[in-house]
C-alpha cells in the first residue's frame, strides 16, 4: 500500500525534507544580503529542497554582492549578476532565463516561507500538474486583497477578472502580481518578457496587463495560516521608493488618491480593449 503513495507524502509520513525536484527556486536580490540570507536560512529551517536554487542580483553593492558569495559557501545556489543595476523587469527576465526545470517558485528576497508552506505547496503542484493554472500565488498584502475570488479546492481560490466597469476595484488588474508564486518556467512563451528600464510598479503593472490579454489562469491561496511573511522583523531596508503621495495619510490626499485610482480603472479597461 506505501509504495502506490505519492513520493512527496510517503516523505512526509517518515519526516523526511520537503523534496521539490521538478522546481527551481528563483530569488531576485538587490542590495539586501542579510534579507537573503534569513529567506534562505528560513528554507532550511522548513526542510525545503529544490532541484535548484536560483538567486539574480541586480548589480548590488560590492559588500553586498560579497556577502551573497560568502553564503555559497553554507547554502547551495547559482549566482546570476550583472555589472550595472537593470531594473527590477531585467533582474527578473535575467533569472527566469537561467531556470532549466519544468515549474518556478518565484521569491524576492525579502519574503519568507512559514511552516504552513509546504504542505500547501504540495496541492500547487498537484493542481500545477492535472490542470491548466498559469500561477498559483501565495501572497498578497493583507491591506490589499483580491477583490473577487472565488473558491475552488484544496484552500486555494480561482482569481476572477472583471472587464466591465461596473466592477471599480482598481486591485482587480493584480490577477499577475510578483509577490510569492508558483509558475510555470514557460512563462514568458505565453505572456512576454518583462519590460525593462523602467521603475517597478509600472512594470509590474504592464505584466498584469499582459497576463490578463492573454487570458492567464491564476489560484490564489485562501486558507487561514500564512504561507509567507513579508520583511518580517524588517532587517533592511526596503529598496523599492515610491512617490510620497502614495503613502500620505492626509485627508485631501487620500480623496484625491481614490479619485486617481477610480480614472486608472477607466484607463486601464479602455486599454485593455483597444489592445484585444
Amino acid at each position: 500500500m506505501l509504495e502506490k503513495l505519492p513520493v512527496n507524502f510517503i516523505d512526509i509520513l517518515m519526516g523526511a525534507p520537503y523534496n521539490f525536484d521538478r522546481v527551481t527556486l528563483l530569488i531576485t536580490h538587490y542590495n539586501r544580503s542579510k534579507s537573503l540570507e534569513h529567506l534562505l536560512k528560513r528554507c532550511a529551517e522548513e526542510d525545503l529542497s529544490f532541484e535548484e536554487i536560483v538567486i539574480s542580483d541586480d548589480g548590488s553593492k560590492p559588500e553586498h554582492l560579497s556577502y551573497v558569495k560568502s553564503l555559497q559557501q553554507i547554502y547551495t545556489f547559482r549566482l546570476i549578476t550583472t555589472p550595472v543595476n537593470k531594473g527590477l523587469g531585467a533582474n527578473i527576465n535575467r533569472g527566469q532565463d537561467a531556470v532549466k526545470t519544468r515549474y518556478t517558485l518565484y521569491v524576492q528576497e525579502d519574503f519568507e516561507p512559514t511552516c504552513d508552506f509546504a504542505p500547501n505547496f504540495i496541492n500547487a503542484i498537484k493542481l500545477m500538474d492535472t490542470e491548466s493554472w498559469d500561477i498559483i500565488r501565495f501572497y498578497t498584502f493583507p491591506w490589499a486583497p483580491f477583490p473577487y475570488l472565488k473558491d475552488y479546492k484544496l484552500g486555494y481560490a480561482e482569481m476572477l477578472f472583471k472587464p466591465t466597469l461596473l466592477h471599480l476595484n482598481h486591485l482587480k488588474f493584480r490577477l499577475y502580481s510578483d509577490h510569492p508564486h508558483l509558475r510555470r518556467s514557460n512563462f514568458f512563451q505565453k505572456f512576454g518578457r518583462y519590460i525593462e528600464g523602467q521603475r517597478g510598479d509600472p512594470t509590474e503593472y504592464n505584466m498584469c496587463m499582459q497576463f490578463i490579454r492573454k487570458n492567464g489562469r491564476a489560484l490564489m491561496f485562501n486558507g487561514s495560516p500564512e504561507l509567507f511573511l513579508h520583511e518580517h522583523g524588517a532587517i533592511e531596508p526596503n529598496t523599492m521608493v515610491r512617490s510620497k503621495w502614495k503613502l500620505s495619510n492626509s485627508f485631501f490626499v487620500s480623496v484625491m488618491r481614490n479619485l486617481y485610482l477610480k480614472g486608472k480603472v477607466v484607463n486601464s479597461t479602455i486599454k485593455l480593449k483597444k489592445l484585444n
